[in-house]
């Protein structure tokens, strides 16, 4: 048996019941696998793939809160340390009911190769909790928050591990969480990011995702001679990277005509209205009923069962922003059928294995999410340099950056698909060429 399969058998052996990080490691290692049986017998000798596949560090807590009704709340807490060799961990805090410590691996081994792909000096870590902020008083959440940070501030420092936000943890979180670790250590130090810019955030970490996407989309379309203007791109989602994912879409002249939540989804023919969606998501904290209900030409869409959504519009472009495993099979065939020539990620691996296949098979452009939607965590480790500095960049400084780190990553990739014979497998390359700065970075500190 190769070296691959005995590290992912040993991997569904020691992991049960945690589907999502299976399905990571398994797409990373099968694309790997070129690399690593090239080096096969001195990674086995030093179980290079047994360490990178086991966290550094796990940790799982309690979070006990009190409701506004006096009741005692309990939450579990997780936070993932995956791998420090190229630098601190970094990674983002979920907040969500689905949260459990297979998903929060399965993000944490992503975010490795992603810190990676960005060229900085960052590792791989994740985090989160259990707890849904959604229909929760900012008492409640504050209160959550700072049992949360409480527990988790032993374990994190700007030069140890940096959290950041994620799904359900927004700016109002991050100030919480900021809030009460500075009360208990007395450090004002860059250990969260995504902070608010009166104390310590940066310009253009709200819209870094969505616009790093653009870029990298953008450039992938160029370099295969195409461009984005005028095209018509379906989106899946309605927070944060949906949000600015459509407004930059836009602004390279292309149009935006769908987004989603978790009741239903929009169609919007005439481009999706960037400010009246933010009106309705970031102000009003509303359903995307609220959005269709205040403009004339958008189409609201119940979510049912076993309906494809958003993926049976007809678009040019697709870029699934919404969580794990959202586009499947039956989605990709529908994209194929509509004339849908390539699929970005902006999420953390929105789409099944077997769509990833499919639409490669057809010719579509496919780039995965630990490149495309790298933008967040990229501009994350600008936040942190800022924060060392005691500096603040303007926008355009931080966006010109952001920009320039996304077009690299398309082209490392693009060079490693090329340089181990898979030209345009761009979910090989995205893997190869993080793996390999963090394989030299582990070889080269010895066996820890």
């Amino acid at each position: 048996m190769s070296y691959v399969d005995e590290v992912f058998d040993l991997v569904v052996a020691k992991n049960p019941a945690q589907p999502e990080f299976h399905q990571a490691v398994k797409e990373v290692l099968e694309s790997l696998r070129v690399v690593i049986e090239a080096n096969e017998e001195q990674y086995r000798k030093d179980a290079l793939l047994e360490r990178l596949v086991t966290p550094e560090r796990q940790l799982l807590f309690r979070v006990p809160w009190v409701d506004d009704k006096g009741q005692v709340q309990v939450n579990n807490g997780f936070r993932v340390q995956f791998n420090s060799a190229i630098g601190p961990y970094k990674g983002g805090l979920r907040l969500h009911p689905s949260v459990n410590l297979g998903i929060i691996k399965f993000l944490g081994f992503e975010q490795i190769f992603k810190n990676s792909l960005t060229g900085l000096p960052i590792g791989g870590g994740k985090g989160g909790s259990d707890f849904d902020p959604k229909g929760k008083s900012d008492r409640e959440v504050m209160a959550f928050c700072q049992s949360f940070i409480t527990e988790l501030h032993k374990y994190i420092g700007a030069d140890t591990d940096v959290p950041a936000g994620d799904i359900g943890t927004g700016g109002r979180e991050i100030g919480y969480m900021y809030g009460q670790y500075k009360r208990l250590t007395g450090l004002y130090e860059g250990v969260l990011t995504g902070k608010g810019l009166t104390y310590g955030g940066s310009l253009a970490r709200t819209e870094a995702t969505g616009y790093g996407l653009l870029y990298l989309t953008e450039e992938m379309l160029k370099c295969n001679g195409k461009d984005i203007a005028g095209k018509t791109v379906a989106i899946s989602g309605s927070g944060n990277v949906a949000i600015y994912a459509a407004q930059k879409a836009q602004q390279l002249g292309a149009k935006v005509v769908t987004v989603s939540d978790s009741t239903g989804w929009v169609y919007d023919p005439e481009g999706i209205d960037v400010e009246l969606l933010k009106e309705v998501k970031e102000v009003k904290r509303a359903r995307l009923t609220e959005y269709a209900a205040a403009r004339k030409s958008a189409e609201y869409h119940e979510k049912k069962n076993g309906e494809h959504g958003v993926w049976t519009v007809k678009c040019d472009v697709a870029l699934p922003c919404a969580t794990q495993n959202e586009l499947d099979l039956e989605d990709a065939k529908a994209l194929v059928a509509n004339g849908c020539f390539a699929v970005a990620e902006g999420a953390n691996m929105p789409t099944t294995m077997e769509a990833t296949e499919y639409l490669q098979k057809n010719g579509v452009l496919f780039c995965p999410g630990k490149a495309a939607n790298a933008g967040g965590v990229a501009t994350s480790a600008l936040e942190m340099s800022q924060n060392s500095e005691r500096l603040s960049w303007t926008f355009e400084e931080v966006d010109s950056k952001l920009k320039g780190i996304m077009v690299n990553i398309f082209h490392n990739l693009d060079d490693a698909a090329k340089k181990y014979g898979m030209a345009g497998n761009y979910v090989a390359g995205a893997n190869i060429a993080g793996f390999l700065k963090v394989a030299e970075a582990m070889t080269a500190q010895g066996i820890v």
